[in-house]
């Protein structure tokens, strides 16, 4: 492992050295691979356009995110920023440096890159979902311009893939032979829903027996580990040694507060699918017009950037935690259940106005 992350470290140098006119473009595309996009972006838009590809973006994005955090307490991976500091592979303590960023400095394991795996198993999904509709074409030239955006849509993402694996590589938060792994593994989550049709008609029960196993597992998988003297938080007190600015570290990177908010995000999906406030509205006749769902997509949008402005004191571990949950959570719903009925109430009583 030492070889493969010592020519990592070559890498980065090189990146950091010869790219840092476009340090601005990589820590924006950064931002752009971040997981937490999917529920307050990707998944507001998509759901209002195809009921069925956005409840199917939630259910990757959390699965393959605690797919990702079991990896990195296998894999045990660690982050460029902290290995230079306390490899011995380098003589004379002449270890390599490398520039950090306020982004750089996540606290948890490296292996998996979670923002790869995460743009990947998103990206997938959506285009994969946009070729859905390409393929029901059945005439000659509808053939060939299936082709082409086949061709063109898959660029699409192989090019954004690269550039967000390109940009956690330069920022040195991780090594590239990680951000490839969270590439293909995001991809194979992807893939394995795209036969799952089961998650379209799942009651609430099951989304709340499906938080209960994903949470117990990931608790029961680090208390028999931590039984055994075997600390899977090892990586927190690193980044907080090497980190080159204090406030740099932050709590909502740690793995438990990744863990919190998908968990979160998931069972508010299965709340406001099962709710009547989402049969009432998305299942009525305004579901189909346009207007409808452009409402919707504006309102949830503004709703949840209104929820980024909610800053979850973090003085105590636990209430974060909750809070985080309970934030989490909160997204979905606003999405699937709140801002369609209110739409869908607006609607109707314009109507009866002008009637």
């Amino acid at each position: 492992m030492d070889l493969l992350h010592s020519n990592g470290v070559l890498i980065i140098q090189h990146l950091q050295r010869d790219y840092r006119a476009y340090q601005d473009f990589l820590n924006f595309m950064s931002h752009v691979g971040d997981p937490r996009n999917i529920f307050s972006i990707y998944f507001p838009l998509w759901f209002q356009l195809n009921q069925v590809v956005g409840t199917k973006m939630i259910w990757v994005a959390v699965i393959g995110d605690w797919f990702n955090l079991i990896f990195k307490w296998i894999l045990f991976g660690h982050r460029p920023y902290w290995w230079v500091q306390e490899t011995m592979i380098y003589p004379n303590q002449s270890s390599p440096c490398l520039e950090q960023f306020p982004i750089t400095c996540e606290t948890g394991p490296g292996s998996p890159s979670g923002h790869a795996m995460g743009s990947s198993c998103v990206w997938y999904v959506m285009v994969t979902a946009a070729l859905s509709y390409t393929v029901r074409w059945k005439d000659k030239s509808a053939v060939t311009l299936h082709r082409l955006t086949w061709s063109f849509l898959w660029s699409i993402f192989w090019i954004i893939q690269i550039i967000v694996c390109i940009s956690r590589v330069f920022i040195a938060t991780h090594f590239p032979h990680q951000v490839i792994l969270g590439v293909f593994a995001g991809i194979l989550v992807a893939e394995a829903f795209e036969h799952t049709p089961a998650i379209q008609t799942a009651s609430l029960r099951m989304y709340i027996k499906t938080n209960l196993f994903l949470f117990i597992f990931a608790l029961g998988f680090y208390l028999v580990l931590k039984l055994l003297d075997i600390d899977l938080l090892w990586s927190v007190p690193k980044a907080k040694k090497w980190c080159a600015n204090p406030d740099w570290i932050n709590i909502d990177t740690t793995p438990f507060a990744g863990l919190v908010r998908n968990l979160g995000a998931l069972f508010g999906l299965g709340l406001g699918i099962n709710s009547e406030m989402f049969i009432t509205s998305c299942k009525g006749k305004n579901s189909c017009k346009i207007s409808f769902r452009v409402l919707c997509i504006a309102a949830s949008l503004a709703m949840l950037q209104l929820y980024n402005f909610i800053k979850i004191p973090t003085h105590t571990e636990y209430l974060f935690y909750i809070l985080s949950f309970c934030k989490s959570a909160a997204m979905p719903l606003t999405v699937v259940a709140l801002v369609p009925y209110c739409v869908h109430s607006l609607m109707r009583t314009t109507e009866k106005k002008l009637n």
